[in-house]
């Protein structure tokens, strides 16, 4: 199977409809590569859905969309037990989380008790209802949307939650040119055209099967390990990196490899994907937010600060 080729296909149909958004295309497929998860922030109408409507149609997985409101309840996400009369007895009704891409639009728009439903299934690919457990299909993919924390009706995710995405993507404003496209695009429908598959859940799998193959030397695991030291002893920071954070970030740079064409990561894939995969999972001291650094920032920082494995 030619990974690259494929990507590049899946890459491009995607732009289809989302126009100068390739590296959150770029980041949302390495997540795919990874069995990551993927959180996608920005205020609304930037195209957060329309990505991953626009993938979930180009991999050719089932596809589910929960939106989130606060009268949620986590029996809506991972299903429950009712009561059959003819039989007698109880029967598992899957929710809305059984399916191979699950959109969790707008989800620091519901309750606390409500996100945390989807803890075990992000991390375990399994639910559990009345004791009973129900493996969720595969490929599995959860791509939340959320609208910034300081907009009216919205939840913070908890660090626990924050901790499960493999990569955060913020899309940003288009640039003019890229903004006459969209409207030369969609001047006779608002809507987004639907896509046509260019691969299948099969392909997907198997896709996801080459990246542990992807040779990562000791001193890459030593580099990622170092990054990670130097976020739990930074002084402008109360949370650093958690050893999951390490291994997504390993994982993520062998996907990164293998769409570059290479067997084995470089330094380099590591230090592109530090902040979208690392800056969710810290928490800034109140003094550092008080002098207005983001955790982007604190990460380059952090990069700047470890040596580079093979220089001198």
């Amino acid at each position: 199977m030619d990974v690259h080729r494929l990507i590049t296909t899946i890459s491009n149909n995607i732009e289809n409809i989302l126009v100068g958004k390739r590296k959150s295309i770029q980041l949302a497929l390495i997540a795919v590569l990874s069995r990551g998860h993927i959180l996608i922030e920005d205020v609304p109408g930037i195209g957060k859905t329309t990505l991953v409507t626009a993938l979930a149609q180009s991999l050719g997985c089932s596809f589910r969309r929960i939106q989130f409101t606060p009268d949620v309840m986590p029996s809506d996400v991972t299903g429950f037990s009712m009561l059959d009369v003819k039989t007698g007895e109880f029967k598992f009704k899957p929710g809305a989380i059984m399916s191979q891409i699950v959109l969790a639009d707008e989800i620091n728009r519901t309750s606390p008790k409500t996100q945390s439903a989807l803890l075990e299934v992000m991390q375990e690919g399994q639910v559990t209802v009345d004791g009973e457990t129900y493996k969720v299909p595969s490929p599995f993919l959860v791509l939340a949307t959320q609208n910034p924390v300081d907009y009216i009706g919205t939840y913070p995710l908890p660090e626990a939650q924050m901790d499960r995405f493999l990569i955060k993507i913020t899309m940003g404003y288009p640039s003019v040119e890229e903004e006459v496209q969209v409207l030369e695009r969609h001047s006779s429908d608002i809507r987004a055209p639907k896509l046509s598959a260019v691969t299948s859940a099969e392909e997907v799998v198997r896709m996801q099967e080459f990246v542990p193959k992807i040779y990562c030397s000791p001193a890459i695991f030593e580099y990622v390990s170092l990054l990670a030291a130097r976020t739990r002893q930074d002084p402008e920071l109360a949370l650093g990196v958690s050893p999951r954070g390490s291994l997504g970030l390993t994982h993520a740079s062998r996907a990164l490899a293998l769409l570059s064409g290479r067997e084995f990561v470089i330094p380099d894939d590591v230090k592109a994907l530090a902040e979208p995969v690392l800056a969710h999972r810290i928490i800034l001291h109140p003094e550092a937010k008080m002098k207005k650094i983001t955790p982007g920032q604190a990460i380059a920082r952090i990069l700047s600060s470890v040596p580079v494995p093979g220089s001198r």
